[in-house]
């Protein structure tokens, strides 16, 4: 029942995720998509959050009415030239109150019954976490790569590991993360106070591979003024950010042929011959995954007296071009090891 030339005249799909609430993913993604059109890009934006719709409030469109076109498909909203599609113009104020088969239904609906026309980029908000919803889309259409959203609070990051396995699984590249309320400046000090702990430069990137493509402050005018987001620096870099990781992900190719288990060490072949490689033992005892250390002090919970001295990969799971996601002999599996902890 889905149409396939919805998104045929779609250039590219970008995810924005968190895998978590409560962190500015939808303001984020509904930024990054006002300062893409704002660049002349034709864009699209797709809420596609059918619990918890947010996008009507965003841009303050609560009384927005979807028409259907002659095709029968449903017309998006236009708003200062980006197209916008919500569950929410459809239910109103009232509550979505339905089982998953039927949210998976009024996914499909709003992503291949919307007539979205040509566009350079349509942006996917996401719904928290990592279930139907989430699977749906990503069995359903190509997806060019997908954007995390976090905080620096503990929870915020053991999520970001788990959406990072979850969008790699399913052969989706992670074009970076976002930290979105990293520091609350002063105004009268400029002193920044980092509500969540202060992050240590490369600390996401050490523990997780991907690139940290903009620390974004607590902001006010980041609280529902669109017009506010296309002047504001911080979401310029993350879009000038975006545009390069797009490029990067469509201009190169993984370079990492094989990976494998070999005198006790795992070993990442490279297709211009380059071996790297590192003491399997090593690399369950420096796991940096939410299970292994404290997401408060940054310290290592493994006892490594507790891991098998004959310990070895189940499984070695590339993650894009950056990292693998290993399987370990004693049922360890939420780590990943970026390809800088091998020599």
């Amino acid at each position: 029942m889905s149409n396939p030339f919805s998104l045929s005249k779609v250039k590219n799909v970008i995810a924005i995720s968190s895998c978590k609430g409560g962190v500015g993913k939808s303001t984020v993604a509904a930024a990054l998509a006002g300062e893409l059109t704002h660049r002349g890009l034709k864009t699209g934006l797709l809420d596609a959050d059918i619990y918890g719709p947010s996008l009507p409030s965003l841009f303050q469109l609560r009384d927005a009415h979807v028409q259907s076109n002659e095709f029968k498909m449903l017309s998006p909203i236009e708003h200062q030239g980006l197209k916008l599609m919500s569950f929410g113009f459809l239910l109103g104020d009232a509550p979505a109150v339905m089982r998953g088969p039927i949210v998976t239904r009024y996914i499909q609906q709003l992503l291949f019954q919307t007539d979205w026309g040509e566009l350079d980029y349509l942006i996917l908000d996401m719904p928290p976490g990592t279930g139907d919803v989430q699977l749906t889309i990503t069995q359903s259409i190509k997806l060019t790569g997908a954007l995390i959203v976090t905080t620096h609070h503990g929870l915020s990051l053991v999520d970001t590991a788990r959406g990072i396995l979850m969008f790699e699984k399913v052969k989706v590249p992670i074009l970076g993360v976002i930290e979105n309320m990293a520091y609350f400046s002063a105004p009268d000090t400029g002193k920044k106070y980092y509500i969540f702990g202060e992050q240590k430069a490369g600390t996401l990137s050490k523990r997780f591979g991907v690139k940290t493509l903009v620390e974004i402050p607590i902001l006010e005018q980041l609280s529902g003024d669109m017009g506010a987001y296309q002047a504001n620096s911080y979401i310029q870099k993350a879009a000038d950010e975006l545009l390069l990781a797009v490029e990067a992900i469509q201009s190169s190719q993984s370079d990492l042929k094989d990976a494998g288990y070999r005198d006790d060490r795992v070993v990442l072949v490279f297709s211009d011959g380059r071996e790297l490689s590192a003491k399997a033992f090593d690399l369950r005892a420096n796991c940096q995954c939410a299970l292994c250390v404290s997401e408060v002090t940054g310290k290592p919970l493994v006892d490594t007296k507790t891991i098998p001295a004959d310990i070895n990969p189940k499984e070695i799971l590339p993650l894009g071009n950056y990292a693998v996601g290993i399987t370990w002999s004693d049922g360890h599996a939420s780590g990943i090891y970026p390809y800088s902890m091998f020599a």
